[in-house]
């Protein structure tokens, strides 16, 4: 009974929607002809050149015209007489003539030929026109044309009707592209650093290859896949892939697809891809950037223009899923990906829609060595090209960062004429990314090229010398084009997923080691430290307000929500009171003042080394973290430090 219910209301449903669909088509067709009829007098009145235009002159105008010599030439009919004659009112060459027509009097007039012949007037007759011919032209060329236009245009909306995919033109077809299974040539071999993901995933192919393993036990598989990461961590690969090992239809879409400036068109490009993955099942249907048409509806009323195309786009693709059936006979699984999560909304992340959220991160270190491999394929490497040391260089970059920086390398290596990539090449796309391209034209004065030196030697020597500190890779006090005058880089040993109090104060000081060197060597400070300082203060702050790390505040969070992969974090204080904002400033003065001092105290002690560090700077402008260790080593007392 409940069944026969549910066809009935499913019946009505899609009579309602073939009603509304054909309710919409008219109305654009329309606007259309409105649109063109417009545009039609628009381009004859203004845009049509002069020239082609015909002026309508009484016949006495044009006798006296005819006697004045204008006159150029006529053809003469039984009703009309046209013909061009001298613009004497435009004095540009481009229009010297212009057309003209008057009613013909010629019978009343017989010495009208005479006069033509005295003027010098080119000029011949017009043969009398076919009754037939002049009906053709004005009646049923005309009603042709129109019959012709509404016969294009319902047999669009009878295929739009039947099948919601139709719509003026096929305004309302759906953009996906439709890739083969023999076509789609991408597997999980291909795919590095998302061992986690790809593992969450194989249930999905399994389903898709042998669906009637799932229908033994009364299992439902999931209907959506939501692939939740940062940009440039391989989500539509992934997806391309999973198409791949299962060896089905990939049906690739972006949710910017669906956005148009008509209500309603949307939502008819769902219906059609939706009709069109049903036809091809098994399949996977793939919308990239669904945030684009998936944003929260709480939030529509600070959005105009386009929230109620939005809107409807959103609600019908709620209402797909909800009908959407991956029966075994013939499953479909929707695959969608998202930098921006905290801006779905509810409705779509709900059980029984996109009930399975795959993260997708940033590779770790393991994940980064396999990207590398992937993207090493097709290049000829150095035969001591280290594939882990390349990925121990490269810390919190994405597959798509490191695909850049490997082909960056093979870039900078051919420039170079080397007969292979080496790890310096790949060291210098690194630094190409993170600094810049050397500016060398760029000539700093030697006070300046002084100041770097120490300010890069003291971020290095602090570096090394704290406990918890990163090594120093490399030293440069080399001008970048990002503004960078020098840099230190550097290198992690392993990945690390939480931090202690004394770690991250350590990265403070290493913060202002550069301000510390100056401070300890001029008495006297710069603008070089800037940077320096926001990225410190900042990392203070998230100590205090995020991280709990002040006995004073206590293990209570202050920080307002921030987006959680494209950053910009917003701030909300409107709950804190201005003492504990008073509380939380001094708090985060006191821990960059602290290790500001530490640093300074750290490089009194090694003076020699910071001086030894700055003069081989300034001499050979580029050094690696070994130079840094050998400072300390050939200072007395260093050791012991």
């Amino acid at each position: 009974m409940n069944t026969k219910r549910d066809l009935q209301n499913k019946n009505q449903k899609e009579e309602e929607n073939r009603r509304k669909n054909r309710q919409r088509l008219v109305r654009y067709a329309v606007t259309y002809l409105i649109t063109g009829l417009i545009v039609a007098w628009l381009y004859q009145e203004f845009i049509l050149p002069p020239a082609m235009k015909i002026e309508n002159i009484p016949y006495s105008e044009f006798k006296a015209k005819l006697k004045a010599g204008q006159v150029v030439s006529v053809t003469l009919g039984d009703t009309h007489i046209a013909g061009t004659m001298k613009n004497l009112a435009s004095s540009s060459e481009k229009n010297p003539t212009v057309r003209f027509d008057t009613v013909s009097v010629r019978s009343g007039d017989p010495t009208l030929i005479e006069e033509l012949d005295a003027a010098g007037v080119t000029y011949n007759v017009e043969p009398p026109p076919s009754p037939l011919s002049g009906f053709l032209l004005s009646w049923v060329l005309p009603f042709a044309l129109i019959a012709g236009v509404y016969y294009l245009f319902y047999r669009r909306m009878g295929s739009g009707a039947a099948g919601g995919a139709g719509g003026m033109f096929g305004i309302g077809k759906n953009k996906a592209t439709e890739v083969k299974p023999e076509e789609v040539g991408v597997t999980y071999k291909d795919v590095g650093g998302a061992d986690e993901a790809i593992a969450e995933l194989q249930e999905i192919i399994q389903f898709l290859k042998t669906p009637e393993q799932f229908a033994k036990l009364g299992g439902r598989i999931p209907k959506g896949v939501l692939l939740i990461g940062p940009p440039g961590t391989g989500k539509t690969l992934l997806a391309k892939a999973t198409a791949g090992e299962a060896g089905v239809p990939f049906f690739e879409t972006s949710g910017s697809e669906f956005v148009e400036m008509f209500v309603g068109v949307g939502a008819a490009r769902v219906r059609d891809l939706f009709a069109q993955a049903h036809n091809s099942a098994p399949a996977i249907v793939f919308i990239d950037e669904i945030d684009a048409i998936g944003q929260s509806r709480a939030s529509g009323a600070a959005r105009m223009g386009t929230n109620d195309e939005r809107e409807q786009t959103l609600n019908q693709l709620l209402d797909e899923i909800d009908g959407f059936k991956s029966d075994m006979t013939s499953p479909v699984i929707i695959m969608a990906a998202t930098n921006r999560p905290e801006v779905l909304d509810p409705a779509l992340l709900r059980a029984g829609r996109f009930d399975r959220q795959v993260i997708v991160g940033n590779p770790d270190l393991i994940g980064r060595q396999q990207i590398l491999r992937i993207h090493c394929k097709g290049i000829k490497l150095a035969p001591d090209f280290d594939v882990g040391q390349a990925a121990r260089m490269s810390p919190g970059l994405s597959g798509a960062e490191l695909a850049n920086a490997m082909n960056e390398a093979a870039l900078l290596a051919a420039r170079e004429r080397h007969d292979a990539v080496t790890l310096k090449d790949f060291e210098a796309a690194m630094e190409r990314a993170v600094a810049g391209l050397e500016k060398k034209t760029h000539v700093m004065n030697e006070q300046e090229r002084k100041s770097v030196a120490y300010h890069e030697s003291g971020h290095a020597l602090v570096a090394t010398l704290l406990p918890n500190a990163d090594p120093v890779s490399k030293i440069s006090i080399v001008p970048r084009t990002r503004g960078a005058l020098g840099y230190t880089m550097q290198a992690p040993t392993e990945d690390r997923y939480l931090l202690s109090m004394d770690e991250l104060q350590d990265r403070i000081a290493v913060m202002l080691g550069g301000r510390a060197a100056e401070k300890v060597t001029f008495n006297s400070v710069s603008t070089g430290a800037s940077d320096d300082i926001q990225r410190a203060t900042e990392l203070a702050r998230r100590m205090i307000t995020e991280f709990g790390m002040s006995e004073k505040l206590g293990s209570v969070r202050y920080a307002g929500q921030q987006l959680q992969y494209l950053g910009g974090a917003i701030e909300d204080n409107s709950q804190i009171s201005p003492e504990t904002r008073k509380a939380i400033d001094e708090e985060i003065r006191r821990i960059v003042t602290e290790q500001y001092e530490r640093a300074q105290e750290l490089l009194r002690t090694h003076q020699a080394a910071l001086q030894r560090l700055s003069q081989s700077l300034l001499t050979r402008e580029s050094v690696d973290g070994s130079a840094v260790r050998e400072a300390l080593q050939a200072t007395p007392g260093a050791a012991s430090s």
